[in-house]
């Protein structure tokens, strides 16, 4: 299985990006996420969503502009991200899981997934 990311670029701050993914093949994933690493910085977790999107989960920074959502005839999750800042810079990677958990907040750790997209790359400028 591959994950597909795209809709990364270069926007002005204060700007919006909407990023895709979906799963190359077709597969029964029980939440997907999305994390994002900037340069010199560890991975971190963005937002979550479960396979029925009954369950979303964002990290406390990013509520308010972030979004996460999933169209399940398409099989795609989505990260709406609105008011850019340049902080916000960094190479945003999906991920899948196969497990599953009770609670969405076990999807913000990132050895809870299985499958991982090769990132897409969101340029904030001043």
């Amino acid at each position: 299985v591959q994950l597909q990311a795209s809709g990364g670029g270069l926007v002005q701050a204060g700007g919006s990006l909407r990023l895709s993914c979906a799963p190359s093949g077709r597969i029964f994933s029980y939440a997907m996420g999305w994390f994002r690493q900037a340069p010199e910085k560890k991975r971190e977790f963005v937002a979550a969503i479960t396979w029925t999107g009954s369950s979303i989960y964002h990290t406390d920074s990013l509520k308010g502009r972030f979004t996460i959502s999933r169209e399940i005839g398409k099989n795609t999750v989505y990260l709406q991200m609105d008011s850019l800042k340049p902080e916000d810079t960094a190479v945003y990677y999906c991920a899948l899981s196969l497990k599953r958990h009770s609670a969405p907040l076990y999807y913000s750790e990132s050895d809870e997934y299985d499958y991982w997209g090769h990132g897409t790359q969101v340029t904030v400028s001043s």
